[in-house]
């Protein structure tokens, strides 16, 4: 009974305003970060001063790449490979809430296997440190993917396909430091992939893909806490979120709040295979509980 109460529940946030709104958007720094080429996951500095993003263009080392543009004026500019790329790939970059650390994923030697999830420092002058792989737990034999540091900066969310989870990609949560094991996100996870993570409403609500990686799909999907788990996931309002297409990373932007990136491919407008479009948050509002405190 106390289940059906908190589907209910989720239902009365997802079901009305919430999803009905229109999700307005544009594409995000045409022919700049927007090509024609493959782009994925654009994540703005806290400052609004610079977009870091993955794309297969050419000019980096290849295999997947990190490119970053600066904002003069409200346009991206002067796009430039990051100089931590390798020959192998990088992808799905995404700063911290305080703007001190890059998060990132790669599969370049040295990692416990598979992908593996990285950071960075970003350097008052704007350049970077060194590359620092995240703990063991963390990373792990399998693939981790989709990093996405909480705001209190103890806290990370993740997917990876390791065992034990419910099949597929699952998203996990975990503390950065220490040797906790990492905790599935309660409500969201199935036997298709669940990649991406967008935290709404403080982490009471949660924006995020789910698919099948392996046939090119992907879906964003709005879930509520109800007090216990992510109940009542439902697709979100996109007029290019699709069941068949490959619409995924959310990320909001930290100097504008109520909007965020997303990755997918629109009629029009449409540079490339993938590109980034600017998007208005979903309005949604859930309970606490179903993150851990100050996460």
């Amino acid at each position: 009974m106390k289940r059906a109460l908190g589907v209910a529940f989720a239902c009365s946030l997802l079901c009305g305003p919430a999803l009905a709104q229109l999700a307005e958007y544009g594409i995000e720094g045409i022919w700049t970060v927007s090509t024609r080429d493959a782009e994925l996951r654009g994540s703005v500095s806290p400052d609004g001063r610079r977009m870091v993003w993955g794309s297969d263009r050419a000019g980096g080392p290849g295999g997947g790449d990190l490119w970053q543009a600066r904002n003069e004026d409200g346009r991206w500019l002067d796009p430039q490979p990051l100089p931590f790329n390798t020959a192998a790939g990088e992808a799905e970059p995404m700063f911290g809430a305080d703007g001190r650390w890059l998060y990132f994923v790669s599969d370049r030697p040295g990692g416990a296997g598979g992908r593996d999830l990285y950071r960075v420092a970003v350097l008052a002058d704007g350049g970077w440190g060194e590359p620092q792989r995240l703990r063991d737990g963390i990373n792990t034999l399998a693939d981790e993917r989709s990093p996405t540091p909480l705001a209190d900066g103890r806290m990370l969310s993740f997917a990876s396909d390791r065992a034990g989870g419910a099949g597929g990609h699952d998203l996990y949560l975990a503390t950065l430091e220490g040797d906790a094991a990492p905790v599935a996100v309660p409500g969201v996870n199935t036997a298709a992939d669940e990649i991406d993570a967008a935290w709404l409403d403080g982490g009471r609500a949660l924006l995020f893909s789910r698919g099948d990686e392996a046939a090119g799909t992907a879906r964003l999907y709005v879930a509520a806490c109800d007090g216990h788990a992510y109940a009542g996931a439902l697709p979100w309002t996109l007029s290019f979120n699709t069941e068949d297409g490959y619409t995924r990373a959310p990320v909001a932007d930290p100097s504008r709040p109520a909007e965020g990136t997303v990755t997918g491919s629109a009629r029009a407008p449409k540079a490339g295979r993938t590109d980034l479009y600017r998007i208005v948050l979903p309005r949604v509002r859930g309970q606490d509980g179903c993150r851990p405190a100050g996460g």
